[in-house]
C-alpha cells in the first residue's frame, strides 16, 4: 500500500509540474470542454442519459477537488468537468426553448403567409422564401393509396368526409420557381400560394446532411415547393429591399456574370447568384473559404475604416493634438466590424470574426499582443454561448480550425524564428514570405481535411498552392478595388474600378478552375465513423493547444482516427429512408442508381456519401443487372460471395406469387411499399415498415456491416416529430 501511495504521489507531482509548465495554455481548453459537453448531448440519444452525464461530470469535478487538494491538476479537471456539464445543460435548454410545431407528414395546401425572408437562387432558377403562415385557404381532395393495387384509388365523392384544414407551423421555408414569383415579393408582404409541404428532412442516408436539426434551431417547421399561382394579398409596408439585397444587386449589375456574383459574395456574403460550376471549382480547389464572409473580410473592413478615420482626423491639427487618434480609429473600426456583421447576416464565421476583431482592437488599445490563441478561444467561447448548436456544423468547425491552426503554427518558437523579419536581400525576403504562405497553407489544409471529409466527403488537394496566389490576390487587389468601385459609385465614376475588379475575379476563377481540373484535384472518402472523426479532432486539439513536448502525443489519436477512417469500407449499397432511391456500387468502383429519373440533388448526395468519383450510372445499363419497368435484380461480388439484390422501381402491383418467388432467390429485397408477408429474402428485407424505423441504410457487403440513420428511440426533439 505504501508503494502504491508513493507511485500515486509521484504521478500527481509529475502532473502538477507538467500543468505548471502549461499554465498559460490551460484557459484554451475552456471552450473545448464546453464544446465537448454540447457534443455529448448530440451523441447521447435519451434524456435520462443527459441527466446522468451532467451528474457524472459534477461528481468528477467534486472528486477532482477532493483528491487534488487545491493543486492545479484538480482545479483544471474540476473546471473542465463543470464546463462540459454547463455545455450539455446549455444546448438542452436551447433545444427546448426552440420547441415549435413541426409538420406531421407531407401535405398539399393553399395558404396565406407573411414573407419573412427572400433569398434569390439564380443558378437554380428559384427564390427561397421564409414564410409565417397566417391562414389555410384550402386543401385538395385526398386519395387513399392502395397498397394492394399499388396506386392511388379513385375519389369517393359519396363518402367523402368534410374537409379538415390543417394547422401549419409558425415558420416555413418554401422554394418558388422564378417564373412563378410575382412582382412585389418583398419582406413584409402577404402572399397566397399553393405548396407541397413536408417535415424538415432527416438525412436520406447515413452521413448525409441533417437539415431537420438545423431547421429545429432555426424555427422552421416545414419545407416544400410552392406552385402557381402566387399572388400578393397585401404589399409590404416598406417594399424596398434590404440594404444587403440592394448592395448585392448593384454589384451584380455593375460586374455581370460569375465575377459579379463572387464580388457580391465578398461584400455581402450572398452566394446565391454564383454559378454552380464556379462554386464547384472554388470548392474543389480549396478556395471556397474566400466566399464566406469571415476573418479576411472583417479584417479588411476594420483596417479600411481605421485608415480612413486616422487620415481624415489627422488633417485637423486641433484634433491631432488633443485626442488619441488611434483610439478613435479603433472605435470606428469596431463600429465598422459590427455594422458589416449585421449587414452580411451574422453567420457563425462572420460572428466569430467580428468577436475576434473586437478583441484585437481592445488588445491594441491596452498595449497587449493582439493575435493569440487566447483570442481564438475567447471568440469560440462567445459563439458557443450564443449559438451552442453551431458546434455540430461545418461552418463553426472549419472557421475555428483554420484560425487556430494559423495562430498555433506562428506561435511556435521554431516557426516564429524561421519567419521572423530580418535584414536580408529582396530575393531572400520574397522566398521567406512565400515559404511562410506555403507552410501556413499546408498546415491549414491538414487541419481542415478531416472536417471537410467528415461533412462533405470530399476535400481539395491543391488548396495550399492555390491559396498562395488567391489569398493575396483577394486581399490586396480584389477587395480594395471593389471598395474603390463602391466609393466612386457615389459620384457615378465607379465603372473603371468595376472593370478592374471583374478582371481580378476572372483571374481568381481561372485559378480555381485550373486547380479543380488537375488530375486528383479532390480527395473523396465515404462517410467516416463519428468515432474516427472525434479521434482526429482530439489529436489535432492536443497538438495545437499544448506547448511542451507532450503535445506530440496528439499524433497518436490523430493517426488512429485517420487509419480507422481510411480502413472503413465504402458502402456497396445505399437506400434512402423512403425506399425510392437505391445506389449499388459497380465492379469498377462507380455507382449505379435504381431509377432512370433521379434528381441532381439525390444523385450527388448518393455519390458523396459513397465516396465514388464521377457521375452515377443507371443500374438498368449494368451487365450484372436485369431490370424491367417494375423490378430490378442486381448481382454484386463482395466478401467472397455473390449477392443478389432485388428492388421494386415503380408503384404498380407485381403479382404476389411472382414477387414471393423472386424474394426467395434474393439476398436483399428493397421496396418503398409494404411487402407481402411471404416475401422472405435470404438475408435482409427493407420495405416501408422497416425503413420507417431505421431511416436510410448503408450496407458494406464485404463485411456485412449495416449503418442506419436511426438506431433506436431518441429524445432529440427534431427526431421525435
Amino acid at each position: 500500500m505504501g508503494r502504491f501511495a508513493r507511485d500515486a504521489r509521484r504521478l500527481r507531482d509529475g502532473l502538477e509540474l507538467w500543468l505548471e509548465a502549461e499554465r498559460d495554455q490551460l484557459v484554451l481548453w475552456l471552450p473545448v470542454a464546453l464544446g465537448a459537453g454540447i457534443t455529448a448531448w448530440f451523441l447521447l440519444p435519451m434524456a435520462h442519459q443527459w441527466r446522468s452525464a451532467i451528474l457524472a461530470l459534477v461528481a468528477i469535478a467534486l472528486i477532482a477537488l477532493a483528491i487534488g487538494r487545491g493543486g492545479r491538476a484538480g482545479r483544471a479537471i474540476a473546471i473542465g468537468a463543470l464546463a462540459a456539464a454547463a455545455g450539455l445543460a446549455l444546448i438542452w435548454w436551447r433545444a427546448e426553448a426552440h420547441a415549435a410545431p413541426v409538420l406531421a407528414g407531407p401535405t398539399i395546401v393553399t395558404f396565406e403567409a407573411r414573407v419573412e425572408r427572400v433569398e434569390p437562387l439564380p443558378p437554380r432558377q428559384l427564390v427561397r422564401v421564409r414564410l409565417a403562415p397566417l391562414r389555410v385557404v384550402s386543401v385538395p381532395e385526398r386519395r387513399q393509396f392502395d397498397d394492394r393495387r399499388g396506386r392511388y384509388g379513385k375519389r369517393d365523392r359519396a363518402r367523402r368526409a368534410p374537409q379538415v384544414l390543417p394547422t401549419l407551423p409558425p415558420h416555413l421555408r418554401v422554394n418558388i420557381a422564378d417564373g412563378d414569383v410575382p412582382a412585389g415579393l418583398n419582406v413584409g408582404a402577404t402572399i397566397r400560394l399553393g405548396a407541397r409541404l413536408m417535415p424538415p428532412p432527416t438525412p436520406a442516408v447515413p452521413g448525409a446532411y441533417d437539415y431537420s436539426a438545423v431547421a429545429w434551431f432555426d424555427g422552421i417547421g416545414g419545407t416544400g415547393r410552392g406552385f402557381a399561382p402566387v399572388t400578393i394579398v397585401a404589399p409590404a409596408a416598406a417594399p424596398e429591399a434590404t440594404l444587403r439585397q440592394r448592395l448585392s444587386r448593384h454589384i451584380q449589375v455593375s460586374a455581370p456574370g460569375g465575377a459579379g456574383a463572387i464580388a457580391a459574395a465578398l461584400a455581402t456574403g450572398d452566394q446565391g447568384a454564383i454559378p454552380q460550376d464556379d462554386a464547384d471549382a472554388m470548392r474543389k480547389s480549396g478556395l471556397a473559404h474566400l466566399l464566406s464572409v469571415s476573418g479576411l473580410h472583417i479584417t479588411a473592413v476594420v483596417i479600411a475604416a481605421m485608415f480612413l478615420v486616422t487620415r481624415l482626423l489627422a488633417l485637423s491639427p486641433w484634433m491631432a493634438l488633443r485626442f488619441r487618434l488611434p483610439l478613435i480609429a479603433a472605435g470606428a473600426g469596431a463600429l465598422a466590424a459590427i455594422g458589416y456583421t449585421i449587414l452580411t447576416g451574422a453567420e457563425v464565421p462572420t460572428l466569430r470574426s467580428c468577436v475576434a476583431a473586437l478583441l484585437v482592437l481592445v488588445a491594441l488599445m491596452l498595449g497587449r499582443e493582439a493575435i493569440t490563441l487566447r483570442l481564438v478561444a475567447a471568440g469560440a467561447l462567445i459563439v458557443l454561448l450564443v449559438y451552442p448548436e453551431s458546434v455540430a456544423g461545418p461552418s463553426f468547425q472549419l472557421s475555428f480550425a483554420a484560425v487556430a491552426a494559423i495562430v498555433a503554427l506562428h506561435e511556435h518558437p521554431r516557426v516564429r524564428g524561421w519567419f521572423l523579419k530580418r535584414e536580408e536581400g529582396r530575393l531572400r525576403k520574397i522566398g521567406r514570405e512565400l515559404g511562410s504562405l506555403l507552410l501556413t497553407g499546408v498546415v491549414v489544409e491538414l487541419a481542415l481535411l478531416p472536417i471537410s471529409l467528415f461533412h462533405f466527403h470530399k476535400a481539395g488537394v491543391y488548396g495550399a498552392v492555390a491559396n498562395i496566389i488567391a489569398i493575396p490576390l483577394t486581399t490586396f487587389v480584389t477587395m480594395p478595388l471593389e471598395a474603390l468601385a463602391l466609393l466612386f459609385d457615389t459620384v457615378g465614376a465607379g465603372a473603371p474600378f468595376w472593370w478592374l475588379t471583374a478582371r481580378s475575379l476572372d483571374l481568381l476563377l481561372w485559378i480555381a478552375h485550373g486547380a479543380a481540373s488537375l488530375p486528383g484535384s479532390s480527395a473523396a472518402l465515404p462517410s467516416m465513423p463519428a468515432g474516427a472523426f472525434g479521434l482526429m479532432v482530439t489529436g489535432g486539439l492536443w497538438i495545437g493547444l499544448w506547448r511542451t513536448r507532450w503535445r506530440r502525443l496528439g499524433a497518436i489519436p490523430f493517426a488512429v482516427g485517420a487509419i480507422w477512417a481510411l480502413l472503413t469500407p465504402a458502402p456497396d449499397l445505399l437506400v434512402t429512408g423512403d425506399g425510392r432511391h437505391v445506389a449499388v456500387r459497380t465492379a469498377d468502383g462507380g455507382l449505379a442508381l435504381l431509377r432512370d429519373r433521379t434528381g441532381d440533388y439525390v444523385s450527388g448526395m448518393m455519390s458523396e456519401n459513397s465516396g465514388a468519383d464521377g457521375e452515377p450510372m443507371l443500374l438498368s445499363d449494368q451487365p450484372d443487372a436485369r431490370c424491367s419497368r417494375d423490378l430490378c435484380l442486381a448481382e454484386r461480388e463482395a466478401g467472397g460471395r455473390r449477392w443478389r439484390i432485388l428492388s421494386t422501381r415503380s408503384t404498380y402491383l407485381v403479382p404476389v406469387d411472382q414477387l414471393i418467388a423472386a424474394c426467395a432467390t434474393a439476398d436483399i429485397v428493397i421496396s418503398e411499399r409494404q411487402l407481402p408477408r411471404g416475401c422472405k429474402p435470404r438475408w435482409l428485407r427493407l420495405d416501408r415498415a422497416t425503413l420507417a424505423r431505421t431511416g436510410g441504410v448503408a450496407i458494406a457487403l464485404s463485411n456485412g456491416s449495416i449503418r442506419t440513420v436511426r438506431s433506436g428511440p431518441t429524445d432529440h426533439p427534431w427526431q421525435k416529430h
